[in-house]
């Protein structure tokens, strides 16, 4: 039998326990011994619960605890996650986390340390919830070069844009329904501002290329702007948009971002709708491959913490290699970037877009008093150049 604690009994914390009580053969079969949670570390109580005899809110009980050999972290945040989590990889424990953002701050550290402890540092649920990314990236595509990862990334502005493309929700409406079913946080700013999404792409990145990519240096643009005209003119061109995090090697070059993105029904992300997610992945020898699923929720994320548990459990005392140096990969400069511009203009400038962009490719929605166009491909500091002197009333980036 193996002893496991688990910090912070939440969401995701009380997941991993229900998994593990669930699926208790099944998970012992595959891990090739019982897995025990002895301690549970919470600032309350829990009166009444099953686990209510295991909760302990003092860390160091854990810490200090050597029958302990697996602690799996589900509180969130970076404080006090990082300092826990790294006291229990100094302390010859592995460390199984849902914590994108501890993982998008610290991974490279928290990996050298499990590798010069011979344990491990895993995090398949801290990206896409319960689809498996994390481990294909590291084990099953290494014969490749990625070439590009492409992929929606959060549940919740998922949701809200299939509302608002589907349904005609305002996007007002559309996220006080995404709040009112569980799916966004009261203050949604991480969500909608597109910050989730960059954090995971973070994360991505460093592992496709083997180097630190910090978050902060990623372009990022959220939701808060798109608005049920732009939804009318995607649906003029049977197009939808979307919200992508996107890394793409270009030569030498790395380019990242966050942004909302106009696609047809021939790009493989299209039909991903509601709170789902998919990631889309190049190699340069494999080709395409996507990952499809459930990206949040309470099940399907412990269900990933518990697949690190079991494989934490199997590597017992040996390290599972992770390529992720703290060598900071320089992102090329997003001005560079190479994309097509969706345009809407007021109709009295109609007549100089051509003189300005070449020819383009008009949309018309019935929108009064409007002009919606398509550029030819542009980097986006030709476009931000080209299109000074116009009033620009939206501008989405084109998928196709």
């Amino acid at each position: 039998m193996i002893n496991i604690s688990v910090l912070g009994y939440g969401t995701v914390g009380s997941g991993v326990v229900e998994v593990l009580n669930k699926n208790r053969d099944s998970i012992k079969k595959r891990a090739g011994q019982e897995i025990n949670v002895k301690y549970v570390l919470d600032l309350r109580d829990f009166k009444g619960d099953p686990i209510e005899d295991k909760i302990v809110h003092d860390y160091s009980i854990i810490a200090n605890d050597p029958d302990v050999r697996i602690v799996v972290e589900t509180m969130g945040g970076v404080n006090p996650a990082y300092e826990f989590v790294k006291e229990a990889l100094l302390n010859g424990k592995s460390v199984c986390t849902s914590n994108k953002e501890l993982v998008a701050k610290h991974g490279a550290e928290l990996l050298e340390i499990a590798k010069q402890g011979k344990v491990n540092f895993l995090f398949e649920a801290s990206v896409g919830g319960g689809i498996p990314i994390i481990r294909p990236l590291n084990q099953s595509l290494t014969a490749d070069e990625i070439e590009e990862i492409t992929g929606i990334l959060n549940g919740t502005t998922n949701y809200i844009l299939t509302k608002m493309s589907y349904e005609g929700c305002q996007y007002e409406v559309a996220l006080k329904e995404a709040q009112e079913k569980g799916y966004a946080e009261k203050n949604p700013q991480a969500d909608v501002e597109g910050f989730d999404a960059c954090r995971k792409i973070a994360i991505l990145t460093s592992l496709a290329y083997g180097m630190q990519v910090d978050h902060e240096d990623i372009y990022t643009e959220g939701i808060t702007k798109i608005t049920d005209v732009d939804i009318a003119y995607a649906k003029s061109i049977g197009a939808v948009i979307k919200i992508f995090g996107t890394s793409k090697k270009v030569g030498d070059k790395v380019f990242a971002m966050i942004a909302p993105m106009m696609i047809k029904s021939d790009n493989p992300l299209y039909s991903v709708n509601d709170v789902y997610n998919a990631i889309f992945v190049k190699g340069n020898l494999l080709g395409n491959v996507m990952f499809y699923g459930a990206g949040a929720g309470k099940l399907p994320t412990a269900s990933a913490v518990v697949s690190d548990v079991v494989d934490a459990t199997k590597h017992l005392g040996t390290n599972i290699m992770t390529i992720w140096s703290s060598k900071k990969l320089v992102l090329a400069d997003i001005n560079e970037m190479e994309q097509r511009f969706f345009v809407r203009i007021p109709n009295a400038q109609k007549d100089k877009v051509k003189d300005v962009f070449g020819e383009v490719e008009g949309v018309a929605a019935g929108i009064e008093g409007e002009y919606g166009f398509i550029t030819n491909t542009l980097t986006e500091r030709e476009y931000k150049k080209k299109v000074n002197g116009f009033t620009v009333r939206s501008m989405i980036r084109v998928g196709f």
